[in-house]
């Protein structure tokens, strides 16, 4: 039996490089940073982290959730049918080319696949070459299928909450005031694969070369899918961490009640079909809440009378060697109060070997910091400000 599983595991992974979906969120990451490089290019003359910084983030932790997931899901015996993850690929493209990276949430793409399931059951469609998949559902699946949807949110938000504080872009824009600002985004899609079992012998319709196994009298096929999480997020009157980690949180909350309600569809599965929709009114809300709550706060990356205000720190800098943070407040450099980036580069000129800076930390604490400067750093250390307005006005025009 061991050696079975292992066989079954290691073609089951193999599948995975079949699926277009999994290039396909290749594609759409590389695309994410080099849009983000070339408005920070814009807005800066600079960028952060480079065009590849957002492929990087699409594996390491989804892989380690991914796992998690599959063997909590295997050994409850969960199984999902394959006419869902027909759907659920379907809708994940679906959703992409609405280019609003926040539809790409599992509640948008898993939920809209589970009420496709029951509509197409209920009208009786006919899928062409999937037929089969689809004739053989009935309403014992939608427990599984709603399980699966809160598994996914509760990985969602741990994702939010682990790595999507990682890297957030700085960007200029303006107050409606018309004066300028900053602010923080973040978009990111995390690639999340998990092992599913498939009940019967559905895929060996579609695909006879399929490697079916049995236990008891049942059969199944054991298949990696993977799963796209989109996650988007402008953050104006808060720093992005603690902004970004109570969306995490919050979305964390919302998966464990979704799960702890789902079971209750083994008893009575069309509650199966209310505990969905109160998952997709529920994510909703959440992300309404933080915007609505983000646009009545004063922007907190705007010009301050007593110093520089941090927007951003480039990878392996000067600033980021000396522990700057976003959201501090730079107020002097080697001695010499500081009001905006001319009067930054003068006094780092006074003393080209050596800069000590005092700073205002997050919580308006004063901490210094010092460190040699070599030739070939940034001349401004490698920080990113809220540009004053002559300087905002030719970039952003």
């Amino acid at each position: 039996m061991v050696q079975l599983w292992l066989f079954e595991l290691l073609k089951g992974t193999g599948r995975l490089f079949l699926n277009p979906v999994f290039y396909y969120l290749i594609f759409l990451s590389g695309i994410l940073g080099v849009s983000r490089v070339k408005r920070e290019r814009k807005n800066f003359h600079t960028r952060t982290f480079d065009a590849y910084y957002e492929l990087r983030q699409l594996f390491p932790l989804g892989l380690i959730v991914g796992l998690v997931l599959s063997v909590a899901t295997v050994l409850a015996g969960i199984t999902v049918p394959f006419a869902a993850i027909l759907l659920i690929a379907g809708f994940t493209v679906l959703w992409s080319l609405t280019t609003n990276i926040r539809l790409m949430s599992p509640v948008y793409t898993v939920g809209a696949a589970f009420f496709g399931i029951i509509l197409i059951a209920e009208y009786n469609w006919n899928i062409p070459f999937f037929k089969e998949s689809f004739q053989a559902i009935d309403e014992k699946v939608y427990p599984s299928v709603v399980i699966l949807l809160a598994l996914l949110i509760i990985s969602e938000g741990i994702l939010i909450f682990k790595n999507g504080i990682k890297g957030t872009s700085p960007k200029l824009a303006k107050s409606r005031r018309g004066q300028n600002v900053g602010v923080h985004e973040v978009k990111r899609f995390w690639l999340l694969p998990m092992f599913l079992l498939i009940p019967g012998e559905t895929l060996t319709v579609a695909f006879e070369w399929w490697p079916v196994f049995h236990i008891g009298v049942e059969s199944y096929s054991l298949i990696l899918v993977p799963f796209a999480i989109g996650f988007n997020q402008q953050i104006q009157g808060m720093l992005p961490k603690q902004s970004i980690q109570l969306q995490g949180r919050r979305v964390i909350t919302l998966g464990v009640g979704i799960l702890i309600l789902s079971v209750i569809g083994y008893w009575y599965p069309l509650v199966s079909i209310i505990v969905a929709a109160i998952a997709i009114i529920c994510r909703e809300l959440i992300s309404l809440t933080q915007r609505l709550r983000d646009d009545n706060l004063p922007f907190y990356f705007s010009k301050k009378n007593n110093g520089l205000m941090i927007i951003g720190i480039i990878p392996e800098s000067p600033a980021d060697k000396m522990g700057l943070q976003v959201g501090e407040l730079l107020s002097k450099v080697n001695g010499v109060k500081i009001r905006d980036e001319q009067a930054l580069y003068e006094a780092l000129q006074k003393n080209r070997a050596h800069c000590k800076l005092e700073v205002l930390d997050v919580n308006g604490e004063v901490r210094f910091v010092q460190r040699a400067l070599y030739e070939g750093d940034h001349y401004e250390l490698g920080i990113l400000f809220v540009q004053d307005q002559r300087k905002f006005d030719e970039r952003i025009g």
